[in-house]
């Protein structure tokens, strides 16, 4: 059983956001989804399939926000979409947090990027099977 059923990132502005998450989700070669309402957009597997991620703008009405320490990582079957994502992340609004490659602080097989979204949320692209001798 997966622990999480989906996850949600309040958005300033929809249209802006919905564009940023069309390029970097269909640079891992997943579309939007067609379920949802007015002012939500969502990709990934049906409600029941798997782990989705869904924008709107924030219920309470106030400001989106950023959290401190707060970051979603996605999955990526290789290296390239790794570097698909970062460019298309930063193509449509996105800020570098991390360029692809690995890192001193974790194993040598995890490759990884990290973004910020155009309202500051942090966004990290993982290919944990990495192979830097091959």
């Amino acid at each position: 059983m997966s622990l999480i059923l989906y996850t949600t990132l309040g958005v300033s502005d929809f249209a802006r956001s919905v564009r940023f998450y069309d390029a970097v989700f269909g640079a891992l070669g997943c579309a939007r989804s067609h379920e949802g309402a007015d002012g939500w957009a969502g990709w990934g597997p049906g409600y029941d399939e798997g782990v989705s991620f869904w924008i709107c703008p924030p219920f309470d009405g106030r400001p989106p926000s950023a959290g401190n320490g707060a970051m979603i990582a996605l999955r990526a079957r290789n290296e390239a979409e790794v570097a698909a994502f970062y460019e298309a992340a930063l193509a449509h609004g996105g800020t570098d947090e991390g360029a692809p490659g690995t890192r001193s602080y974790y194993e040598p097989s995890f490759y990884v990027a990290y973004v910020r979204d155009p309202d500051g949320n942090k966004l990290a692209c993982v290919f944990h099977r990495h192979k830097p001798d091959a």
